[in-house]
């Protein structure tokens, strides 16, 4: 034999040939995992799983056991059993992306659900993209109106902050995503709506949205009945779809609905893969992947993603670990009290429980001090509410509480806003300088 054969360098092509494919049997299924002998995968990777079905069920690598994959299906997994093939693609999940996605509604793998046809994506997006490294994001600088006067006019927002919407259920959350979404100054909006009943799906775009909102959004949906991977990657598309139209040098206004749900699905996997129970029964996992989604937004070189993640409190305790953790993260919050909603006061924001971080690099010093006035009024009437409610405080007591109270009835008035009235940002703020003016 020669020995100038150059045999290792054939040996590798074969390896690498694209002919040559490995497969694995799936050995048992266990709650939401399916356990396979093969073939060689890395995490994230996705699998074919062959049951019957000529293109397979998607499932995506979460992890190992004694040499044996452990997959999770993004798909029904009807008819898998022990020996039912699986075979590894190689490549992890994407997105197509393009300017051809306005208007469209896209389900948690980034596939059209609204029956307008195929994608005509440009490119591909990875759904698990690095944050933006720290020292090359802009500084916010430019406030961004979201057509809401409350937010606008004293929790002003910042064009590249990411907020938090927190509140219990039934209180408006979805309500006032559509205003903002119809009335923002953003060049674009994606919505992802994450673990939301398929009921109220069809009512937000409808209802909520309307067709002016949708013709400038891209809107991702996985509703709850999903499985539990679904559910993670419409959070992770969305996102990944906001991060191409930042890089073309828009400003976006990307919405989630919730991110609650999205830490339910990251408990629901850790738990299936064998991960301890830690706070409440969430994983440690959950606290490490929340940082990585939300860090994904905000300004980049070109453009900027401000970002409202709303956060489903349970029995509206403000202080439960997923909201703890993530109005840790972000760079304020937007406080909904189910008091004000039983008012019939809406949007229900609770304005001295919430508080824009960024506000102060994004608006006047005149504008910060009208606001910090007209906090300052409703704090001195929510101080004496009780008192004042029951008749036992005297006018004439306490100058401030008497300016609050002939102040609150105007106050009140700029709060509160019907669904489909849509303020300018100059107009909120004309209206915030009358407040002070009388």
């Amino acid at each position: 034999m020669n020995s100038g054969f150059p045999l290792g360098q054939y040996l590798e092509r074969v390896r690498l040939a694209k002919d040559v494919r490995e497969y694995g049997e799936v050995t048992q299924i266990i709650g939401l995992t399916i356990e396979a002998n093969g073939p060689r995968a890395n995490i994230g990777e996705i699998c074919r799983i062959f049951a019957g079905s000529r293109q397979g069920i998607p499932a995506e690598v979460v992890g190992f056991q004694d040499l044996r994959l452990i997959l999770m299906p993004l798909g029904d997994i009807a008819g898998v059993g022990p020996g039912s093939m699986v075979q590894a693609t190689g490549h992890q999940l994407k997105v197509e992306v393009g300017p051809s996605l306005l208007g469209r509604i896209l389900d948690g793998l980034g596939k059209p659900m609204d029956g307008k046809g195929p994608l005509q994506g440009s490119t591909t997006y990875s759904l698990d993209n690095r944050p933006p490294e720290p020292l090359e994001r802009q500084r916010i600088r430019e406030p961004l109106s979201v057509g809401v006067r409350a937010i606008d006019g004293l929790l002003s927002c910042g064009k590249g902050q990411r907020i938090g919407i927190f509140s219990g259920s039934g209180v408006g959350k979805s309500t006032l995503l559509g205003m903002m979404a119809r009335n923002t100054s953003a060049d674009i909006n994606v919505i992802a709506l994450v673990g939301e009943r398929g009921r109220e799906v069809r009512e937000f775009i409808e209802r909520d949205l309307g067709t002016e909102g949708l013709a400038r959004s891209v809107v991702v949906v996985a509703t709850s009945d999903q499985p539990a991977l679904i559910r993670l990657k419409g959070a992770y598309t969305a996102t990944a779809i906001a991060e191409y139209f930042r890089d073309q040098g828009h400003d976006v206004l990307l919405m989630m609905d919730s991110v609650t749900r999205f830490a339910v699905a990251q408990r629901e996997v850790g738990l299936a893969v064998g991960e301890p129970p830690a706070t409440r029964g969430y994983p440690p996992s959950v606290f490490a992947i929340l940082p990585r989604l939300l860090e994904r937004t905000g300004p980049g070189k070109n453009g900027t993603i401000t970002a409202f993640y709303t956060v489903l409190v349970e029995g509206d305790d403000m202080n439960e670990p997923v909201a703890d953790t993530v109005r840790g993260i972000l760079d304020g919050h937007i406080v909904l009290t189910r008091k004000l909603a039983d008012r019939g006061h809406y949007p229900a924001i609770d304005i001295l429980a919430s508080v824009s971080r960024v506000m102060p690099e994004v608006v006047t010093r005149e504008h910060q001090q009208v606001a910090g006035h007209v906090k300052e009024m409703l704090a001195a009437f929510q101080e004496m509410e009780d008192l004042i409610n029951i008749g036992a405080y005297r006018s004439g007591s306490n100058p401030r509480v008497d300016r609050a109270i002939a102040s609150m009835e105007p106050i009140r008035n700029f709060l509160q806003q019907d669904v489909s009235e849509g303020t300018a940002w100059d107009t909120a703020l004309a209206g915030l300088l009358e407040l002070t003016s009388m």
